[in-house]
């Protein structure tokens, strides 16, 4: 059973679209959901890690496979 409840494909958008995209997906959901991000742009690291820090979400995991940078953010209350 996967512990992600929605999934956001970023994948070509540059920033800081990435980041604005999952800002507003988060809104979809609920407080200790996960939501999963694959995007391409290298500058997605930084990003998310700064989403993360700001708005107090927990960024569960990071990781690249074939130029594809793939995170996983469970929304906090």
């Amino acid at each position: 059973m996967s512990e992600t409840d929605h999934h956001l494909d970023a994948k070509g958008m540059k920033c800081p679209l990435p980041v604005l995209r999952a800002r507003k997906a988060m809104k979809g959901v609920d407080v200790g959901g996960v939501l999963a991000v694959e995007a391409t742009d290298p500058s997605a690291v930084q990003d998310f890690a700064n989403f993360c820090e700001t708005t107090g979400h927990e960024l569960l995991d990071q990781h690249e496979a074939d130029g594809v940078y793939h995170f996983r953010i469970r929304k906090t209350g």
